[in-house]
């Protein structure tokens, strides 16, 4: 490639994370888990156990909307509520043995279909990638 621009490095992120996301929702259709669900299971696992609050504010969606959420995975025993013992106020959500499988199945399906899509880059060119992936995700931050 002679001379790309920035605005072509970004055309081809858009579309490889438009093709990453919709690979990943028809994996999540597998297992009777929503997009949002998978979000918040993931905030909850990489961050730990979070209340209604910080896990809207990670999410970037209403309480009242989260509070659904959680009622719905509660329900299908992925996260749990806990009560704070010094503000029974305070209400925690905690990841619970079926919501942490569930995680590990779906990203090993995810990790499948990246690596169908890598399988001919040589890996000193996927070294290389993985690097630039690094930098811009540090820059992100």
């Amino acid at each position: 490639m002679e001379n790309i621009t920035v605005t072509q490095i970004e055309t081809l992120l858009r579309n490889i994370c438009f093709d990453i996301k919709k690979k990943g929702r028809e994996i999540l259709s597998d297992y009777d888990i929503t997009p949002p669900q998978f979000d918040a299971l993931q905030f909850l696992i990489n961050e730990g156990e979070m209340t209604v609050s910080e896990l809207s504010g990670k999410l970037f969606l209403a309480p009242s909307t989260i509070t659904d959420l959680i009622d719905r995975m509660e329900k299908n025993s992925l996260v749990i509520r806990i009560r704070d013992e010094s503000d029974r106020r305070i209400v925690k959500v905690q990841v619970q043995e079926k919501g942490h499988s569930l995680i590990g199945l779906v990203i090993a399906r995810r990790c499948n279909y990246l690596q169908t899509l890598l399988k001919n880059m040589a890996v000193e060119d996927m070294e290389r990638f993985a690097g630039y992936l690094e930098i811009l995700a540090a820059k992100s931050i």
